[in-house]
């Protein structure tokens, strides 16, 4: 059985590590704490599981502060999370037969990242990163903010997840911390690669810098070079910026775009969606929510995944959209197809009584 060091880098986690930590401690056979600035008890926290915590003078990059600890590991694969991680109850036991089969010649493995949920706590945001790396092989951390490994040879996908478990950061403090980043590299006169310019753009979006966040998505579209997800999501993401700005053409025009670069993606044709159910063109609307309907999600698909899209708010929109053009039965039957997905949606148990209702009258 191959042996698993456990690399993380944290900062003031004295509220997740403890549950991190308790949640995958007996899967590893060597932890590593590398602390980059904490102020509160998170060092004191990770001495309770491990003797191998380090310190790391923080400077503005991620990766570099990756690499440092996956230096300090020992064992035959090296395995990272971040403070807010956790492996729930389901997952520790696909993670221990992971360890226990685990082919000495795979190089990496790709693991579930899930990271959005509703309110039943289902899935409705995930997708795949790179996990689980073999120490030999030196894969290096990329990219000063958003940091990926860049991984290669024989790389495997499991269905074994990690669990974003943090509570919403409202502050918005840590996506002004990225911003800032990018910002000094962009004022330094270094230009971003392709996935920074894909990233910044993402945290311009996310600071309500609308008009800038737009010009960047199209800078990195238009350069034709990054990763086709990449692409199918900047697209996605431009058209939010544009809705913002008022600017309806665009804003259609973006989500279009999309589909140059892969077949059409559901979360796509749901914007589209709701782009003409605003507009009370329900004919529309309907065309594109049905569409979502009869998609496929890509096979081995690693990039970013809106759940929902995929079947919950299709045939729900499509519930609303015939309900407003009259169609009492049809709506209904939509709803209901809504509810295989979730059966326990508070709109799917309001539209059953609004259905109700009707018949009764």
């Amino acid at each position: 059985m191959q042996t698993f060091s456990l690399c993380m880098i944290v900062k003031n986690e004295e509220k997740n590590l403890e549950r991190c930590l308790s949640s995958v401690g007996d899967l590893m056979d060597e932890m590593i704490i590398v602390d980059t600035g904490s102020t509160d008890r998170t060092k004191e926290i990770a001495h309770q599981y491990t003797d191998r915590v380090f310190d790391f003078e923080w400077i503005d990059d991620f990766a570099a502060a990756r690499n440092f600890s996956f230096a300090k590991a020992t064992m035959d694969y090296i395995i990272w999370l971040d403070g807010d991680d956790v492996l729930l109850p389901k997952d520790r036991e696909g993670f221990k037969k992971l360890k226990e089969t685990l082919d000495p010649s795979v190089d990496a493995v790709m693991m579930k990242y899930n990271v959005g949920f509703d309110q039943d706590h289902n899935v409705t945001f995930s997708f795949y990163r790179e996990r689980l790396v073999k120490r030999e092989c030196h894969f290096q951390w990329q990219e000063p903010v958003h940091e990926y490994l860049r991984v290669s040879g024989n790389v495997i996908l499991s269905e074994v997840a990690v669990t974003h478990s943090k509570e919403p950061d409202h502050t918005g403090n840590s996506s002004k911390r990225n911003l800032s980043i990018y910002e000094k590299i962009r004022a330094a006169g270094t230009p971003l690669s392709p996935r920074g310019m894909y990233y910044y753009a993402r945290e311009l979006k996310d600071n309500g810098k609308y008009e800038a966040a737009a010009e960047a998505f199209l800078d990195f579209l238009d350069q034709g070079k990054g990763w086709q997800e990449d692409n199918i999501y900047a697209c996605i993401e431009l058209a939010v910026c544009y809705e913002q700005l008022q600017l309806a053409k665009e804003q259609h025009l973006a989500l279009l775009r999309s589909f140059l670069y892969d077949t059409p993606r559901a979360e796509a044709c749901c914007a589209l969606g709701y782009f003409y159910k605003k507009q009370n063109d329900f004919a529309r609307a309907i065309f594109w929510f049905k569409l979502a309907t009869t998609l496929s999600k890509p096979k081995a698909n690693v990039g970013f995944i809106r759940e929902d899209c995929w079947g919950f708010i299709p045939f729900l929109e499509l519930s609303v959209c015939y309900d407003r053009m009259g169609h009492s039965a049809l709506a209904e039957n939509c709803n209901e197809l809504a509810a295989k997905w979730k059966p326990d949606d508070p709109s799917v148990a309001f539209n059953r009584q609004y259905f109700k209702s009707l018949k009764n009258k």
